[in-house]
């Protein structure tokens, strides 16, 4: 994986003219397209008041997780703790909730705007023990970047 290639496509998809919208779904098939055990990429964010996320923009297979409650799964804990999850075998985790038979790990990084939590890109692979800090660095920075179109 070459971050700097991957960053600097990133920051074009985010200096295009296109919508929010947009540049959310072109950076989730972009992802999915250049990363190999990257299978399914996704955007949650809180739906409104509630406390609960809204799936967003997504490249993959269809998940019935279309709204996840704080606390609930992988990403519901993320809206919770705040913090990076990335959970290398997902059948070791007892709050987990289960988007197909084939994800084997899964990664969630929050999307902070003014200090609060507003989402999270989330990442499913087939592949177990796939991600690595680079994995971490690169979804961090892809954050940082979306936080600066949604504020």
């Amino acid at each position: 994986m070459n971050i700097d290639i991957l960053q600097q496509q990133v920051d074009i998809i985010i200096a295009s003219n296109n919508s929010k919208e947009e540049k959310l779904q072109a950076i989730c098939d972009y992802l999915e397209k250049e990363i190999s055990y990257y299978d399914w990429v996704g955007f949650y964010f809180k739906n409104g008041d509630k406390n609960e996320l809204k799936l967003a923009q997504y490249t993959g297979e269809e998940t019935e997780h279309t709204i996840i409650p704080f606390g609930k799964g992988i990403c519901g804990q993320v809206a919770i703790s705040n913090e990076n999850f990335v959970v290398q075998d997902v059948s070791e985790q007892d709050n987990y909730i289960s988007c197909g038979w084939k994800v084997k790990s899964e990664i969630v990084i929050p999307i902070f705007v003014n200090n609060e939590n507003i989402g999270q890109i989330d990442i499913d692979s087939h592949t177990p023990n796939t991600f690595t800090n680079k994995d971490e660095q690169l979804l961090e920075y892809i954050c940082k970047k979306v936080a600066e179109i949604l504020h």
